[in-house]
């Protein structure tokens, strides 16, 4: 016979571990948060996020079906602190750069979780109320359906790239991101205008602009774009 369906809150711990701790999703992921801040995904297994729990590592598995489903988890608890308090004011542009810079930076503040989940897609509550969001702040100021997907597509896509890209960087060894960012101080301030005309003209700006993100500036131009789109489109 095969083996019953037990509910899902039947398969959670009730009882404390040793350490008088009550397991919950939000306990796990937050714990493997501060895991993968503190040691890298190399250091987020399930043995090692058991002893930081003070729980046997299979008790995991009662909340998830395993380290990829965790994964997920963590990626949509990413979305869910982006969105936390947010509200639409109904100016969809200013709206839809809020949404894109929120998830931005809640990505920024967790890079190695960033690095692992922005390519993701976890179908879990948090994403879809995000997607459901998006796609409505684009068809209530007008977008037909084919150009709100289209520019909802361009929009996330564009916001999770530029979030795993930065977040990539935050998460190199201190070292290694600050020779990276001398680079352009040293390699490219003293190239001669005879062999790098333009690199040379534009070294100064490069300095300083190179050492922070383009999101803003790419988010810009998307919503530009959009915007220019949405004045030629006729009424629905």
């Amino acid at each position: 016979m095969p083996k019953p369906v037990v509910p899902e809150e039947r398969r959670r711990r009730r009882r404390p571990t040793k350490s008088g701790t009550v397991l919950s999703e939000r306990l796990i992921v937050e714990t493997a948060l501060r895991m993968l801040r503190e040691h890298g995904s190399a250091g987020l297994t399930a043995r090692r996020l058991g002893l930081a729990l003070d729980a046997d590592p299979s008790t995991l598995y009662r909340y998830f079906r395993g380290m990829d489903d965790l994964t997920l988890a963590i990626g949509d608890a990413l979305i869910g602190q982006a969105l936390g308090g947010w509200a639409p004011t109904g100016d969809w542009r200013a709206d839809l750069r809020a949404v894109g810079l929120r998830i931005h930076a809640a990505y920024l503040e967790h890079p190695q979780a960033a690095v692992l989940t922005a390519s993701r897609v976890s179908g879990r509550a948090h994403e879809l109320a995000a997607d459901e969001a998006v796609l409505d702040i684009l068809r209530t100021a007008g977008f037909p359906v084919p150009d709100a997907v289209r520019v909802y597509h361009a929009f996330v896509d564009t916001t999770l790239a530029f979030a795993a890209l930065d977040a990539a960087s935050l998460a190199l060894p201190r070292a290694s991101l600050r020779a990276d960012e001398e680079m352009w101080r040293s390699t490219y301030a003293r190239l001669p205008a005879t062999t790098h005309p333009r690199i040379a003209e534009a070294a100064p700006l490069l300095a300083t602009r190179m050492l922070t993100s383009a999101y803003p500036t790419a988010l810009d131009m998307l919503l530009d774009s959009a915007a220019a789109q949405l004045d030629g489109v006729p009424g629905e």
